[in-house]
């Protein structure tokens, strides 16, 4: 899985989800604007990230593994029964 770039500065962030409160376009896939990475932090329980392009690989998230996105590749998520989390979002300044 990528780093955040050195140089990324938060703009954003989602509100806390729960796998029943996760909105139904993050469990599809889906991607991130040109030049926005995002941050997915687990708070509690696990979240399977997956990532489409260019190959399949799958990240088991937890409270002490963020999962990194990178601009405009193609992801989803799978949350646990008791999984919050929320997204935060980067650019460049």
């Amino acid at each position: 899985m990528k780093d955040l770039p050195p140089d990324v500065v938060p703009y954003k962030r989602t509100p806390e989800f729960s796998k029943a409160s996760t909105p139904g376009g993050l469990l599809e896939s889906h991607r991130t604007k040109p030049g926005t990475w995002g941050e997915i932090v687990v708070l509690e329980g696990s979240l399977l990230y997956r990532v489409l392009e260019p190959a399949v690989q799958e990240f088991r998230l937890t409270p002490d593994r963020p999962g990194i996105v990178p601009p405009t590749i193609r992801h989803e998520i799978e949350p646990s029964s008791d999984v919050r989390f929320y997204v935060r979002f980067y650019r460049l300044p």
